[in-house]
């Protein structure tokens, strides 16, 4: 029980409602009962101030700009481990030791490979289908091809599609690549890391060997690392409702992907790039300054502010020293880049933005990185994707986990007619 209760007054009655307390954050207060006792629902357009569920995995301070996974900081996780290693935390609560991040890497590198007939489901697209219209198809098809491991009730099943959905999907994103530029498939190298290995199958042809550059590699890990998971977003929340009904695992993934595929969730930082080439040059910077302010005009700074960050996005300070680290590997001069740093200077300083708190978030940065290593903007989504499967996949098996967890029901205020009789069509 409870120490602390909410009171609410209602009709003369009062009701007392428990208010739980997290291991961090702000408290909850605990409404199960609340339409039982008193016939009423709570009025919450999405959910701002709703806990829809526990969740020990990821912790979001918007105020503070602080991210922790199982209590680690993202910039800690972001400039000192891998993708690897935060998808073990992620999955199993804890930093693995040396032998059980091998054991995990090796068998994670082992399920890469795709079924032989899923390549012609490819087929069946049309050469510009966008990645992400494909990556729903493919990832959603996985179950009619994997039977065995779709028994969510049993924790082996629930592994084992756990593993094969974080492996295959840098090869489904690879593939979806592929087709869109009439290339031939890459399969898997199991001698490369998690992130060559991606890399490879998009960049390499059969043609002649594909060298991994180091600082492209680290980038796209550190880039994986940072959309890992957060917390209750639009698109993890669908894969828990999706999963709430007993839907398999692959289903599960594929409904979160169509979620993130919004521009409003998944598509920021494409926004952000195509932001930045209108602005074209630093010294055209105070004009769309002056026209973010307007409220009449519709342009806005994409990649400032954020849904859930009233700080400075943590994310963003690793993903601006991985630009320069990019940049400098690749020899590339790009003046977007010049633009962005100039832009970021301004409006840090610029008393607008400081009062509204609008500070760099990390799709201001990604997309010019994803863009220098040569990937179309077109792809930047279906690589949010690739890396927030591990966040999914983690948050879906601690809500089948969770004997508190019931399908998802979301109830509605409702505004429309009352009951009313048929008119016959003869009388309309």
């Amino acid at each position: 029980m409870a120490d602390k209760l909410a009171k609410l007054e209602m009709d003369g009655k009062t009701y007392e409602y428990p208010v739980l307390e997290g291991s961090t954050g702000p408290d909850v207060i605990d409404i199960r009962k609340l339409y039982a006792q008193t016939g009423l629902f709570t009025f919450d357009p999405g959910f701002t101030s709703t806990a829809s569920c526990e969740s020990a995995l990821t912790y979001i301070d918007g105020d503070e700009g602080v991210l922790l996974h199982r209590g680690y900081p993202i910039g800690q996780l972001a400039e000192h481990s891998s993708f690897m290693e935060v998808s073990y935390l992620l999955l199993n609560g804890e930093l693995p030791s040396k032998q059980q991040l091998d054991d995990f890497t090796y068998t994670i590198t082992r399920h890469t490979m795709l079924h032989e007939q899923l390549m012609t489901f490819y087929r069946g697209f049309r050469r510009d289908a966008h990645p992400m219209a494909v990556m729903c198809g493919v990832v959603g098809a996985l179950s009619a091809f994997y039977h065995d491991s779709t028994d969510i009730s049993d924790p082996e099943h629930r592994k084992i599609s756990s593993h094969r959905l974080i492996a295959k999907m840098p090869t489904i994103a690879a593939m979806a690549y592929k087709y869109s530029v009439g290339q031939p498939f890459i399969y898997p190298d199991n001698s490369l890391s998690y992130t060559g290995n991606f890399l490879r199958m998009t960049f390499g042809v059969p043609a002649e060997p594909y060298e991994v550059i180091p600082a492209v590699e680290r980038a796209m890990d550190r880039i994986f690392i940072l959309h890992a998971d957060h917390e209750q977003n639009a698109s993890t929340s669908t894969v828990r409702l999706a999963g709430s009904s007993g839907a398999n695992p692959f289903a599960c993934i594929a409904a979160g992907i169509a979620c993130l595929w919004g521009p409003a969730h998944g598509g920021a930082n494409e926004a952000a790039l195509n932001m930045l080439k209108e602005i074209g040059t630093p010294d055209r910077i105070p004009h769309y300054i002056e026209r973010a302010k307007d409220k009449n005009d519709p342009f806005r700074l994409m990649g400032f502010g954020h849904r859930v960050y009233k700080n400075y996005d943590p994310r963003a300070t690793v993903m601006q020293k991985t630009v320069r680290e990019v940049f400098d590997a690749l020899k590339v001069n790009d003046p977007l880049f010049e633009t962005a740093l100039r832009l970021e200077e301004i409006a840090l300083s610029d008393p607008y933005f400081i009062e509204k708190k609008l500070f760099p978030n990390v799709d201001f940065y990604s997309g010019i990185i994803l863009s220098a290593i040569g990937f179309p903007t077109t792809m930047f989504t279906a690589l949010f994707a690739l890396a927030r499967t591990v966040g999914w996949v983690a948050q879906w098996n601690e809500m089948i986990s969770d004997p508190a967890q019931k399908i998802g029901r979301p109830r509605q205020l409702y505004t429309g007619p009352t009951q009313r009789d048929y008119v016959p069509l003869s009388q309309r």
